[in-house]
């Protein structure tokens, strides 16, 4: 499946802090790929600067451990399906992102779309679609929780890029200079390489800073969801920057999580380098694409009426 120049006993090294992925970029980008992730003077700059700021000011380890006995799934906030919420998330803009203002929707479409072109598995396809659908968190946020929903107030708490609390902020992590805000950041439990963890522990065994990813990823377990070891993977780590693409927390990653790695990678390609503002927009018909993806979810989710 992966498309991804990888050595993997480069990937295996365990103590290097930093090694960036030579990736295989798309023959088809709209943009090059240096114009994607610009954190320096995107002409969204100054909101996505915030962002992250408030993420590190904010993002710790006891902010996870509310946020996940919070969003438990013990007792499930709302049913809907999958259509029902991109109904609801149709205007929603990540303040983290300096490539697109476009409804976070039309990105997912962008994503399965580019993956259903190059003939990627189904469950993929579906992954590509639903990876950022847990954002809809922000019909439960409150201000504290840093998701109130919309791109112009807070959602630290819903994008940007991820890291593991409980050990040290790698400098790989992007505006890293806001790393010694963080309230962990003089706590010698968690201000190490280590930091709470076992070395080789595993990636799944880890404590992340909360968004969408952990959410979604723990609805698809709870709603008893068919997607692959894979597929799961790639709906939790596809934000967690530091790990996929700057060659953190090798102290941690077991056996499979090398081809773990190479399995989001090979997602990241798409949901990256599929952005595009002059493609599909908030005003495109998109019943032909529905009429494609329903099918896929009734495969792969059981009960098309979600728990959330």
């Amino acid at each position: 499946m992966s498309k991804l120049n990888n050595n993997k006993e480069d990937i295996g090294e365990t103590n290097k802090e930093e090694m960036p992925v030579e990736i295989e970029y798309p023959a088809d980008m709209v943009k090059k790929a240096q114009e994607f992730r610009n954190y320096v003077d995107s002409d969204r700059q100054d909101m996505v600067q915030n962002h992250y700021k408030l993420m590190r000011t904010n993002q710790c380890m006891a902010f996870s451990k509310k946020m996940l006995e919070k969003y438990s799934f013990d007792k499930p906030r709302a049913r809907m399906t999958v259509r029902e919420c991109f109904e609801r998330l149709q205007n929603y803009v990540d303040s983290s992102d300096p490539d697109v203002s476009l409804p976070n929707i039309i990105h997912n479409f962008q994503t399965a779309e580019g993956m259903r072109k190059k003939d990627y598995p189904d469950w993929m396809q579906l992954v590509g679609l639903i990876h950022d659908m847990g954002k809809i968190m922000f019909l439960w946020g409150c201000e504290e929780d840093g998701q109130v929903g919309t791109a112009e107030g807070p959602q630290w708490a819903l994008g940007g890029d991820t890291w593991v609390v409980g050990c040290k902020i790698p400098d790989s992590a992007v505006f890293s200079e806001f790393n010694k805000l963080n309230p962990d950041y003089n706590d010698d439990r968690y201000n190490t390489d280590l930091g709470i963890y076992q070395p080789n522990c595993g990636m799944e065994n880890l404590t992340y800073a909360f968004g969408h990813d952990e959410y979604l990823y723990r609805m698809c377990i709870a709603n008893q969801s068919t997607l692959p070891h894979e597929g799961l993977a790639m709906i939790r780590y596809h934000s967690c920057y530091p790990w996929h693409t700057g060659g953190a927390y090798r102290q941690f990653m077991n056996e499979k999580d090398h081809e773990t790695l190479k399995a989001v990678l090979d997602f990241n390609t798409f949901d990256l380098y599929t952005k595009d503002e002059s493609g599909l927009s908030k005003d495109s018909n998109l019943d032909d694409l529905w009429a494609y993806y329903e099918p896929l979810i009734a495969k792969y989710f059981p009960d098309p009426n979600l728990m959330w």
